[in-house]
């Protein structure tokens, strides 16, 4: 019986940070089904990092675990890493993907609003980088951040999240300098993928989908892919960032 070829990812472990849920599911999902040993970060969410974990490893025995942290906590962000390492030996790729969201109108912005907004899509993707870059060096890597369109077209009554989706823009570019030649650093800015948890009418969903080229909204498996294709298929690209919107930018906003 002829043997399998290898898994492309195979003997790779992959970080995710807010990972057990949304977009960080589907990336964990299809980086694993490729080969690689993932991760799954949460802050609160743990029975859902759980129950993919046991999902994972029911596919390809202890190729998975979690790691309860608040990206808040600075101090916390090495134990991030090395709990990576301590599963499972090594770190290949960081991805940073836990996120918060949610309008801070000019006059109603508050400094926790800002601490809050500004921690976690900016501060925390740069140290946990900086925590991961000695051991991603060691194994020529990636740093993946998600962004958001809205890092250059700003989004009404976000300025503080733009704000720091703009400088993880910044971070990831600066990063591809920084830790070129052995680290490549690269970001995914994802349009209308899945709504925003909370409230958004449907006329406001509909107004932005007549504004995307497409014509409709995508879902997590085309951010899991084009994180796919910048982790496994993208050896010279670096400094960039790839939009998966469906034409949204180009659509006008």
């Amino acid at each position: 019986m002829a043997a399998h070829p290898p898994l492309p990812l195979a003997g790779q472990v992959v970080l995710v940070t807010g990972g057990a849920r949304r977009l960080g599911a589907a990336i964990a999902r299809l980086l694993h089904a490729e080969g690689a040993c993932i991760l799954i970060h949460h802050r609160a969410s743990r029975a859902d990092a759980s129950a993919l974990a046991a999902e994972l490893n029911a596919a390809r025995r202890g190729s998975a675990a979690t790691h309860a942290a608040d990206l808040m906590d600075i101090a916390a962000l090495p134990g991030v890493v090395e709990s990576a390492i301590g599963a499972f030996g090594r770190l290949d790729v960081l991805v940073n993907n836990a996120s918060t969201f949610y309008p801070t109108p000019l006059g109603e912005i508050t400094p926790q609003a800002f601490d809050d907004l500004v921690g976690t899509n900016l501060r925390a993707p740069l140290f946990l980088a900086q925590a991961a870059a000695p051991e991603l060096r060691l194994r020529h890597g990636l740093v993946l951040n998600m962004i958001d369109i809205h890092a250059l077209r700003p989004l009404k009554r976000h300025p503080v999240y733009c704000a720091a989706k703009a400088g993880l823009l910044m971070v990831t570019q600066s990063l591809a300098r920084e830790l070129g030649p052995h680290v490549r650093v690269n970001g995914i800015a994802p349009g209308p993928v899945l709504w925003p948890e909370g409230a958004m009418d449907a006329a406001l969903q509909a107004r932005i989908l007549d504004r995307t080229a497409l014509k409709r909204i995508g879902t997590p498996a085309d951010v899991a892919r084009a994180a796919l294709y910048l982790v496994r298929d993208a050896p010279y690209v670096t400094g960039q960032v790839l939009t998966v919107d469906g034409g949204r930018t180009v659509g006008g906003l």
